[in-house]
């Protein structure tokens, strides 16, 4: 693109010959692995290496599966558009340094000395080895991408800025986002009820990324780039001991792992062809069965010394808390992993791999955060308390078996929730009270993909409940349609003709062989991230006064004035501009990611003077507003195009690194370590579904301040260490209001979109002029802008009949001894049986029974071309789909005609980027097509290269993850149980 002949003709028949090249090449050796996999046995199933030795190629290949799973007419759904995306453009190194100096100009203290001093060291560069290294990165983009070897240019070096640094993901990596309530009466306030819900949701949208019908973001018709949602379930990162980490990927993933009192379980929850096995009644079982098991860790039949002391059970459960060990710095973390496997390499390993190649963990918490700021913090880091041991006769009785060798018996405890964690996968946690958010690591997803994921299933729960309301009327039956539509085929009314379950849902305690080094080491890490979260101050600023709506009336971007407001509160605490960093979008490009915006410009240092100084007048004071928010919503834009400043001259300096080329001193100058030592990070993802975002500083000394727009609000949650959060946090409330009072009071602020929402100041029927009605417009009043000639359809539902079978809960099962069978509903292998403690089936309560047919019913999904382009905007790209009065789209990225003709003839690197071929492929499945299971029907166009920087790993085989942990069964309730 960027190269020297992109615009000789010559180069163009030359470039047409090279991908007829590759294209024969590529087909040449799709040929040779079906080849291959049709004439073996089913690849046998290995946990992922624990050596220190580099694996790329490890378990490359997937399970062989039949000829009959493959359909050539399939096109993949969400991943058919990658084709269409230009490549990500390299900008010349001279436009590139000039924004460099830019983007310094408002930071210096003493601007003549410095001013000059950086453009020396600009000039020094631009003359010296710049323009090498410039030539050396536009022959890797080009050679690499014809070769299907990267993505983009700054791929490789972006992925290894997250995998290799040393530190802890917690507070320097992981974001995490807290969810707003539940509509749903029978959820709020129901741990069990809400977990099960989101869970439900979740699970089927695994589903429709696995069979490739999951609908793909887009942007004014155009597709983004889905590359990210290869890494968003069955993926892990592992830790290395002398290399960077690495983001294993389990892309047949088929189980949940849970966590609840720091012990770890699991359950299948999706069938080998990728349809849902369990519905939302089938979790709540599940999961009061776990919450019930994880609650009595450390009774024991024949030890009445714990008894019902909660106290006891809680510090016992404290000495095996393994997910804490995801808190270490890396390296430290691969060698007590190493540790665990050499301890007891078939049981730990496995148990290691189970976790790993979870679709996603779902933590249980006892935490109630008392407040908005500590719900910020649960979900950040945890929560952190500190438990006196009162009763410490009983750990004597219990003798040296249980005896802690590193803690005495009356010592202080960690009873916190920052144990119950592990902080190397996506995590959705639901505490006590039923409310949700989720923690995820950072290397292989960005926010925007986080917020697909949680706007989908927080919409999917209100789906849920609208439906459950309007099935009672016939005439508004199948009008509610679905969000995620996943096919769900309940595992406990699939039964053989022996009444047992052809798909094990029952859940299993993952139980880890741990000697007391180990158990040293998880106190220890506890311990070291005690003062992690001790130094952390997490603060919540819920500005209600106005929001989007208010702001957009004048004109102004809202992204640009809370990106202002955040500078200008800084300013009037220290009076100084400092190094502030915007994530904006690049996923209109192949691979893209994010680019950095600088929003520290001269006319931010302009704006903030002018607001400080009491001369100045209410007119300048909007003036120096109103461009200091131009030019930073044109910076924006900019960045959007691939047109940024850091990803250029990063991967300058990682090309130099990757030819052993001497690293310029240009990366080791002031105004390099100037431009990279941000004092405040900030991002902008949120939607509706959102009530908090953030993230850790990235720097010691500075903020880390996620931000959402909301209509008629503004939420900021801001995080530093031994900084004046609080104190920020006011002064910020203040210069909103400031700032608003140049613009006009907030309620007397009219704003007419022709939506029906509730304005600052109420609009009655009788102050509308009769011209003023849109007759033609019948859609408008349910919150849409129905475009010229597009009516939106529904569709009536098709339902699945369902067998009347009995519930998962309902169906009655004796306690197992270690010498009596079971009458159970899955055949039990007999080495599991025998050491296994099963716990009697609960009845579920009256009603929750008659709330969960619905899961089975096949409902159209939502038409994309519908969703009505609301504003570009913000600077990550808003994806809500829910309720027809709440379907909008924005984004702070806009397409100039010369980015959509970056179409690269090449190759596209990736699983998903090729037309689809129908192989001639034989195998099995291991028994996936038993009774009562359907083999899958369609198959995406996929290689068995995985797609980015991550690792492909082969998961369990569903038949054989059944015999993993022990088996958790379900204890018979009591009339009077609350769930």
């Amino acid at each position: 693109v960027s190269g020297p002949s992109s615009d000789n003709n010559d180069s163009d028949v030359n470039m047409v010959s090279a991908v007829q090249k590759v294209i024969n090449t590529a087909h040449r050796t799709l040929d040779t692995k079906i080849s291959a996999l049709s004439d073996r046995d089913p690849v046998a199933i290995h946990a992922p290496s624990n050596n220190n030795s580099n694996n790329n190629q490890e378990d490359d290949d997937t399970i062989a599966t039949n000829a009959d799973d493959f359909d050539d007419t399939k096109t993949s759904v969400t991943f058919g558009g990658q084709t269409e995306l230009p490549p990500l453009p390299i900008p010349s190194l001279e436009e590139t340094l000039n924004k460099f100096l830019k983007c310094l100009d408002a930071l210096y203290y003493d601007y003549e000395e410095q001013k000059e001093a950086s453009q020396a060291v600009v000039l020094e560069f631009l003359q010296g080895e710049g323009p090498k290294l410039q030539q050396l990165l536009l022959e890797y983009d080009r050679t690499g991408r014809e070769r299907g070897e990267i993505g983009s240019y700054v791929e490789e070096f972006w992925n290894d800025a997250y995998l290799a640094p040393d530190s802890s993901v917690v507070l320097n990596l992981n974001p995490y986002f807290v969810l707003e309530s539940s509509p749903d009466p029978k959820l709020a306030g129901n741990q069990i009820r809400r977990a099960a819900s989101l869970c439900f949701a979740s699970v089927k949208m695994a589903s429709t990324i696995r069979k490739e019908d999951f609908k793909p973001d887009t942007f004014r018709g155009k597709p983004l780039c889905m590359d990210q949602f290869h890494a968003l379930f069955g993926a892990s990162r592992v830790p290395k001991r002398n290399e960077k980490d690495v983001i294993a990927v389990y892309d047949r993933s088929n189980h949940v792992a849970v966590m609840c009192c720091n012990q770890l379980y699991y359950f299948q929850a999706l069938w080998p062809d990728g349809d849902v096995a369990v519905d939302e009644g089938d979790l709540c079982d599940i999961l009061e069965a776990i919450h019930a098991h994880a609650h009595k860790y450390g009774k024991d039949d024949d030890e009445e010394s714990v008894g019902d002391d909660v106290e006891e059970r809680k510090f016992l459960s404290s000495l095996s808390a393994v997910g804490v060990l995801t808190s270490l710095n890396r390296k430290e973390w691969a060698m007590v992993r190493e540790e665990l496997v050499a301890h007891s390499p078939r049981k730990n390993s496995e148990s290691l791999t189970i976790v790993d190649s979870a679709l996603f963990v779902l933590v249980l918490d006892d935490y109630i955060p008392p407040n908005k700021h500590a719900a910020a913090a649960n979900m950040l880091h945890g929560s952190y308390e500190l438990t006196q041991r009162k009763n410490c006769k009983n750990l004597g009785k219990r003798g040296d078996k249980e005896q802690s060798p590193f803690i005495l018996p009356c010592e202080q405890y960690q009873s916190g929730s920052c144990t119950n964690r592990w902080y190397d996968k996506l995590q959705i946690i639901v505490t006590k009270d039923g409310n949700a958010g989720i923690n995820f690591e950072h290397s292989a997803i960005d926010g925007h993909t986080a917020l697909r994921f949680v706007s989908d299933i927080y919409a999917d729960t209100i789906i849920s409940f609208a439906q459950s309301i309007t099935k009672m009327v016939q005439a508004h039956d199948g009008f509610v349609p679905n969000v995620i539509d996943a096919k769900v085929k309940r595992a406990a009314v699939t039964l053989d003709d022996q009444g047992r379950t052809s798909l094990d849902v029952f859940p299993k305690k993952i139980n880890f062989s741990l000697p007391d080094s180990i158990k040293r080491k998880i106190h220890h890490a506890e311990t070291a991230l005690g003062d992690q979260i001790v130094a952390s101050d997490t603060f919540v600023l819920e500005f209600k006064d106005y929001g989007k709506r208010f702001i957009t009336s004048n004109k102004l971007s809202p992204d640009s004035y809370v990106q202002m407001s955040m500078m200008l509160a800084y300013y009037k605490l220290y009076g100084r501009v400092v190094c502030a960093y915007e994530p904006v979008l690049t996923k209109s490009f192949y691979h893209g990611r994010t680019e950095a915006m600088r929003p520290g410009t001269m006319e931010v240092k302009h704006l903030c003077e002018v607001f400080c100084n009491p001369r100045s007048s209410s007119e300048e004071k909007l003036a120096v507003l109103r461009n200091a928010v131009r030019v930073h919503s044109a910076l924006v834009k900019e960045c959007a195009r691939g047109k940024g400043v850091d990803r250029h001259l990063f991967a300058l300096k990682c090309i130099a690194e990757k030819h052993e080329l001497p690293v310029p001193d240009f990366f080791r100058s002031e105004p390099w370590k100037m431009l990279n030592h941000t004092i405040l990070s900030t991002s902008n993802c949120g939607n509706p579904s959102l009530a908090l975002f953030g993230f850790g500083p990235v720097v010691p000394d500075g903020l880390g301040i996620g931000y959402i727009i909301k209509d008629n609000g503004l939420n900021y949650a801001i995080c530093s260490k031994h900084r004046q959060t609080a104190r920020y946090a006011m002064t910020l409330e203040a210069v909103l209001k400031e700032m608003a009072h140049l613009l006009g009071p907030a309620p007397q602020t009219k704003v007419v979109d022709h939506r029906l929402h509730s304005d600052t100041t109420r609009l009655t029927l009788k102050q509308i002029p009769v011209h003023a009605i849109a007759y033609d417009a019948y859609g408008d009043i349910w919150g849409e802008s129905t475009p010229s000639g597009k009516h939106r359809k529904v569709s009536r539902v098709s339902v699945t009949d369902v067998p009347e079978m009995p519930a998962l809960a309902s169906v009655p099962t004796a306690v197992v001894s270690n010498t009596k069978s079971t009458p159970a509903l899955v055949s039990v292998p007999a080495d599991v049986a025998n050491n296994t403690t099963i716990i009697p089936l609960k009845d579920k309560p009256s009603g929750v029974e008659q709330e969960r047919r619905w899961s089975a019913e096949e409902i159209k999904p939502l038409d994309a071309s519908n969703l009505v382009e609301d504003e570009v905007d913000a600077v990550v790209l808003q994806m809500t789909q829910g309720m027809e009065n709440e379907k909008r789209l924005s984004a702070e990225i806009e397409l100039n005609d010369s980015s959509q003709q970056l179409q690269s003839p090449i190759k596209r690197r990736g699983s998903n980027d090729k037309l689809p071929t129908k192989p001639n492929r034989r195998g099995s499945n291991g028994g996936a097509r038993g009774s009562g299971s359907h083999a899958a029907r369609r198959h995406s166009s996929r290689e068995n290269k995985l797609v980015g920087f991550a690792q492909r790993k082969s998961s369990f085989e569903y038949s054989d993850l059944s015999k993993k942990g022990d088996s958790i069964l379900f204890e018979r309730l009591t009339d009077d149980h609350e769930p």
